[in-house]
């Protein structure tokens, strides 16, 4: 059972409706978040969360305001104002001055058109723009060069005291709604159904001076592109609100892989098969993406996907993972995947290999009767060898997490100080381990009752 250890917990609404959406009962053996911290401050809905160390993390939502909290103990340790309308992107930004010292910031854009760096140590604007002709959907840093770009109708680059070092003309009215980060100094910016590749460069007059080219664009998506991840230095991943996804290699920008049809049971037969007369973009639309070095995670509608890069197929799927659409899905350093839906819900899976029956000999049938079997049984000896040699997957739920009243945005991910969460119900969520958290005040308790007990022996 779960403790509310801060605030008041509302009974989830929309929740008690289950349709095809795979339950778990109240015994979660392997679900360790058993406590939960709520924290309050937020006004209005909350977006964003973004790390700023081991230990501290911000959020930022429609209200405009931005905390920063300690992820172990709850604390509020700044309330940041300075934006008159809601926030539309946030990103952590790491400067140092030359010295050993590090100092921590966070970026932050607003719908009032305004970019701020802010102090994570006092909590104090280090510097304003205000120039902005659009709003800024992405940010994106880019930590070897000391800069950091802005996406919206302009793709802008920045330095750390925010003097534009240069930008793009303006790109279309859609304008960039997505970055990220490719080798040789160059990014990819998603801009409606295009994938566009800039590269950047300093000035070779030894100013200053920055110059960012557009070097490719890239049409293979037929809607726009909805969700953009980097897996490592050779490979990044798009996906697009029509359900596609796209492989790309990042040295040269070619597509290696594909995927088109994950509502497709006859594509996955390992899947049960769900039956719908059609498919609306927003069942089908490719909300988040994750990635390791093996495999891309995929949010599409309301399932989940696992994508093997090696193998390009779709390996493991829950078609159904929570009852309204997935809107952020992570990796944990473990086997265990974590998704977060409109319906409040925060779910851990496993990724399990299924134990497969041995494979049934192929008869060689009309071939062997005119001795020509024994090429054929060679093929089918290799099919066979190939199908048990190929492992197969299925995500187990084991974990569900009910907490938030409304829509849960997004989640950070703290190892063993827990899970944070946000929502649509203007609350923010600690969850913990229970039992490591119970331990450490036994320990806590321990050490004062032994303190005490010195204290009255030398008295």
């Amino acid at each position: 059972m779960l403790r509310w250890l801060i605030g008041g917990g509302r009974e989830p609404q929309g929740l008690a409706e289950k349709s095809s959406v795979q339950t778990i009962g109240e015994e979660q053996i392997q679900n360790p978040y058993t406590e939960l911290l709520v924290l309050k401050g937020h006004q209005d809905i909350v977006r964003f969360l973004v790390q700023i160390d081991d230990c501290r993390f911000a959020s930022a939502g429609d209200d405009g305001i931005i905390f920063l909290w300690n992820a172990q103990t709850g604390e509020k340790l700044y309330e940041l104002h300075g934006h008159t309308q809601k926030i539309t992107a946030i990103a952590p930004f790491s400067s140092s001055d030359g010295t050993e010292e590090r100092n921590d910031l966070i970026i932050t854009a607003s719908a009032d058109r305004t970019v701020i760096i802010w102090d994570c140590a006092s909590g104090r604007q280090v510097q304003k723009v205000s120039c902005l002709h659009s709003t800024v959907k992405c940010l994106t840093v880019l930590q070897r060069l000391n800069v950091w770009l802005s996406g919206g109708s302009d793709l802008c680059v920045w330095n750390g005291k925010l003097d534009l070092l240069c930008k793009t003309s303006h790109l279309t009215d859609a304008g960039v709604s997505a970055l990220v980060e490719l080798p040789k100094n160059c990014v990819a910016a998603a801009v409606g159904k295009e994938l566009i590749i800039f590269r950047l460069s300093a000035s070779n007059n030894g100013s200053e001076g920055w110059n960012i080219l557009e070097v490719k664009r890239l049409v293979d998506h037929e809607d726009n592109i909805s969700s953009l991840v980097s897996v490592n230095d050779l490979t990044f991943v798009t996906g697009s609100h029509i359900g596609e996804l796209i492989v790309w290699d990042a040295l040269d920008w070619t597509k290696q892989a594909s995927e088109c049809n994950f509502w497709d049971s006859s594509v996955h037969p390992d899947v049960q098969p769900e039956i719908k007369l059609s498919q609306s973009p927003h069942e089908t639309s490719v909300q988040h993406l994750a990635s390791d070095e093996e495999c891309v995670f995929a949010a599409v509608g309301k399932g989940i996907y696992v994508y093997n890069l090696q193998m390009k197929r779709v390996i493991a799927c829950q078609r159904a993972a929570h009852d309204s659409s997935v809107l952020h899905i992570e990796k944990l350093p473990n086997r265990q995947l974590i998704s977060c839906s409109e319906d409040g819900s925060v779910r851990i899976w496993e990724l399990r290999e299924k134990q497969q029956l041995p494979a049934e000999p192929v008869p060689t049938g009309f071939f062997n009767m005119w001795g020509f079997g024994r090429a054929n049984k060679q093929a089918n000896q290799a099919a066979k060898k190939m199908h048990e040699n190929t492992p197969v997957y299925f995500l187990e739920l084991v974990g569900d997490l009910i907490g938030h009243s409304s829509a849960v945005q997004m989640f950070l991910y703290f190892g063993e100080l827990g899970l944070a969460t946000c929502s649509a119900d203007h609350l923010i969520i600690l969850w913990k381990d229970g039992e490591r958290e119970s331990s450490l005040r036994s320990l806590t308790l321990f050490k004062k009752l032994a303190q005490n007990g010195d204290l009255q022996l030398k008295l």
